[in-house]
């Protein structure tokens, strides 16, 4: 067994190769995400800077915080771009449809954008998913924009950010280099999702889905990410302290110059007695 399974909350953190921040409930986490989110915007508006997110659809408990503050401060979200990480796929490799409570394109205009001050929110060709007929379209989006700022998003049970799914037959190093694709999802991340968004009918799941880049992710400028379950309890800990390899992507953020995990309480507690 992996000495950092037996890590106890007191202990993680300590020594760990990205760092962790742990906080209380859920609540916690999602309101520093939606924070983060308006301080960026905020100062890079009064700089006459434009903004770039990676934005996901899990965790998704920061946007009720955000769309609430948007408003509230009467935020111009007019010079920001929300490139989001991926979508579901039929198994023709189409979009599954907007009406599709698994559609991630669908879950962000009803909870995000259709709730934003028609005023404060950015035009919709800023509202930007990685497109199954065209892939590499956002990859040179994000390079004609300068980059991204922040990338927020949660962490896969199989380590995947966004669907930058396991891989056994890459180093870390190409598995790096990946851009944006579309991907077969495995048996572990339809598995997991299922359970929460089906139900745990896991052959109700789509098998297909359109991924960013890990490349993308990995170029952002600084990276956020929100743990939240019981089985981020494992996760976490090898995610900080495992060994950098394309088998449990997230380790590749090792190397990151501003990367953070935070976590609520339950992600925090160990993962098993040994």
């Amino acid at each position: 067994m992996m000495d950092y399974y037996s890590l106890t909350p007191q202990e993680l953190g300590n020594g760990a190769k990205i760092p962790i921040v742990k906080m209380g409930d859920s609540g916690e986490v999602f309101y520093e995400l939606a924070l983060e989110m308006v301080s960026l915007i905020r100062e890079n508006n009064a700089s006459g800077r434009g903004t770039v997110f990676i934005c996901p659809v899990g965790p998704v408990g920061q946007y009720p915080i955000f769309v609430r503050l948007v408003n509230r401060e009467r935020l111009s979200l007019k010079n920001c771009w929300f490139i989001n990480m991926d979508e579901y796929l039929n198994d023709d490799g189409t979009y599954i449809p907007l009406s599709s409570g698994l559609s991630f394109r669908g879950f962000m205009e009803r909870n995000v954008y259709s709730k934003l001050d028609p005023e404060l929110v950015m035009p919709q060709e800023q509202r930007v998913f990685p497109d199954p007929a065209d892939p590499g379209h956002v990859d040179k989006l994000i390079e004609e924009l300068g980059g991204v700022d922040a990338c927020f998003g949660g962490i896969g049970i199989n380590g995947h950010l966004a669907f930058n799914e396991a891989r056994s037959d890459l180093t870390a190093q190409e598995f790096a280099a990946l851009g944006t694709r579309v991907v077969e999802l495995t048996p572990e991340t339809r598995t997991a999702n299922a359970i929460g968004d089906r139900g745990g009918a896991i052959e109700a799941m789509p098998r297909l889905a359109i991924t960013i880049g890990i490349k993308q992710i990995l170029s952002a400028r600084r990276v956020r990410l929100g743990v939240f379950r019981d089985w981020h309890r494992g996760v976490l800990r090898r995610a900080a302290y495992g060994e950098v390899t394309a088998e449990f992507p997230v380790t590749l953020l090792q190397g990151h110059p501003d990367a953070v995990i935070m976590t609520n309480s339950v992600a925090a507690a160990r993962p098993f007695e040994a």
